[in-house]
Parts: structure tokens; sequence; C-alpha cells
């Protein structure tokens, strides 16, 4: 069987309404390009007919391979799930909701083509992005970037193409909850960057929520830095320094004969020491939470179901690593 020479990825989770119109404008953007390709679409426990689309898409088009997971794994998980299925030489994962321009996939070879084992692409802020999404990812991109050391600029998306040497090395981590804009800056190699506007979604409500935000957001922080950790010690010696500053205040005031009303004073620091320790304590505790996730050692998805011609290079990552799918 012949190679691809560009795969395709896209996770979809609920997208019924969208499955025909993605497979559409892939092809009518792959087709032209007059080389080998694949699309491979991986449903992440979707509760709506999703997985029938898939199988409608797949039937009558060869490049189009379906993968179902038994439940909902999780947006990352299933980009992985379909990471290890993708056998082309060069790997481009997109959302399936369409607001990941298909039309931008030419512009994304061209710089592989050039040379860049990782073409990343960069969402521009549109005229109905809400001020609250806009200012929490720039926040969050900040904050990434200041305690892990890895330069992740605002906007960065899991839009992107990865040459098959990356796609390798992805596939070889051990992460248990894995943030792949993260792990993908991390590992390094000859990168370019593609700007783009997205488009509004051709259909239904998008799935990624505050909920999934937050978990994403601290997923991806507690991945790359131990700097939370530390903070410990920046906090004990805040409030040590609080502590000895409200004994000479006492002390001076026991010297010129005054009374010291200990009691507000003292409730203060009690309260606010509590506070910071339990916020220490809930750190800790995510770390050991991740850390438990890496010992049990979990499949991070299950394959349930297939459909669609599988490639050579897909079955060889897959068998090469068996922690990431199970059937």
């Amino acid at each position: 069987m012949t190679r691809p020479t560009v795969s395709v990825v896209a996770p979809l989770f609920n997208e019924a309404e969208n499955v025909a119109r993605l497979v559409a404008e892939l092809l009518a953007v792959l087709r032209p390009l007059g080389e080998p390709f694949e699309i491979v679409l991986v449903d992440d426990g979707s509760s709506d007919e999703t997985w029938q689309r898939i199988q409608d898409a797949a039937r009558p088009e060869p490049a189009v391979r379906g993968v179902s997971l038994l439940r909902n794994f999780g947006h990352q998980s299933a980009l992985l799930a379909g990471l290890a299925q993708a056998s082309g030489r060069a790997v481009i994962s997109m959302d399936g909701d369409l607001q990941h321009p298909p039309a931008l996939i030419p512009e994304l070879l061209a710089a592989w083509r050039e040379g860049a084992r990782v073409v990343n692409t960069r969402r521009l802020d549109s005229e109905d992005t809400g001020w609250f999404k806009r200012w929490s990812s720039r926040a969050f991109y900040r904050v990434f970037s200041a305690l892990s050391g890895i330069d992740l600029p605002p906007g960065s998306s899991d839009f992107r193409l990865l040459d098959a040497e990356i796609v390798d090395a992805v596939l070889k981590t051990r992460d248990p909850e894995p943030f792949l804009r993260g792990l993908i800056h991390w590992l390094g190699g000859p990168a370019a960057t593609v700007a783009f506007r997205a488009r509004p979604r051709h259909a239904g409500l998008s799935k990624f929520d505050l909920r999934r935000m937050a978990r994403l957001s601290v997923q991806g922080l507690v991945s790359f830095s131990t700097v939370p950790l530390r903070l410990g010690i920046w906090a004990g010696l805040f409030t040590s320094a609080l502590a000895f500053a409200e004994i000479l205040y006492i002390l001076v005031q026991y010297a010129r004969g005054q009374t010291v009303p200990g009691w507000a004073s003292a409730l203060t620091v009690v309260s606010f020491m509590f506070g910071v320790l339990f916020i220490l304590l809930g750190i800790l505790g995510t770390y050991l939470a991740s850390i438990h996730q890496a010992i049990r050692n979990r499949p991070l998805y299950l394959v349930g179901r297939t459909v669609g011609a599988a490639g050579d290079g897909g079955r060889a990552r897959s068998a090469a690593n068996p922690r990431w799918s199970a059937a």
C-alpha cells in the first residue's frame, strides 16, 4: 500500500452535523495536491450520530478512515489516538468543527517542504471573541511560559503539521495527562508558524466549556513546571516575615508600656497562614494525583471500532507503543 504523503487527523465529540462538511472541504483541498493522502476521524465517545456519519463518509471514500474510542477520553487523548493511526510523512491535526480552515493546509505543507519539522498555527482574535476568552487565554500562556520556561505564544492551538519523526517522538512519551501544545514545543526542532483567523462553527455548540479549559490549563502547568511546588518556600518565608514583624510590633508596644490587643492580629495572621497552607496542599495534591495516574499505567484511550483501510505506518506506530492504545 502506498504510504500517504499527508494525513489529516480530526478528533470529534458530538459533531455529527459537521462530519460531512468537514470531509467535503478536506477532499476539496487535498485532491488537487496530486499526492497520496488520508483523513483519520476519531470519534471520542460521542453520544450522538458522529460515528454513523464517519462510517457514511468512509464507505465511498478509501482515503477516509474512522476510529471509535470506547468512551470519551478527552480531546488530547483522542488526538493521540489519531496520531497513532496516521501513516503519512506529514500529519496535520485539526478540530472537527471547521473553525480550523482546511484551506490553510497547502500553506502548512509548503512550510514543511521548506524544512520545518513542526508547523504551528497561531489563532488571531476575531471580533466575536469574548473579552473573557481573550484575557484568560493570554493570561494562561504568559503564566505557562513563565513557569515552564517553554515559550508558548498566545493563540497557540492544536491545528498544526508534524513531521512523521516528531509524531513518533510524541507517541513515545509517557505523560499520563498529555498537554500536546507544550510537549511539541518542548521537543524542539526546526519550526515555522502560520497565523490564521478562526471561522465560525459550521454547526452545533462548542464542547470545550470553561471546566474543560480550566482542566487543560492545570494539566499543562502540572506537566511542564515544578515551580508551583516551590511556592511553599516563598509562602513560608513571607508568612514568617509577617509573624516576625508582628512579634517586633508587640515587643515595641510592651516597651512603651502599652497593651497590645492581640486577638485580632493573631487571628488574622493565623487565618492567612492556614489559607496559604491549604493552597499549597491543593497544589501538592494535584501533583500527587498526576504521579498516581502515571504509576497506575493505564492506557490513555481504548479503541473500540475502526472503519476504512489502515496504513502500514499507523499499525507500526500502534504496535511499537502498545501503552497508547488497546482494542
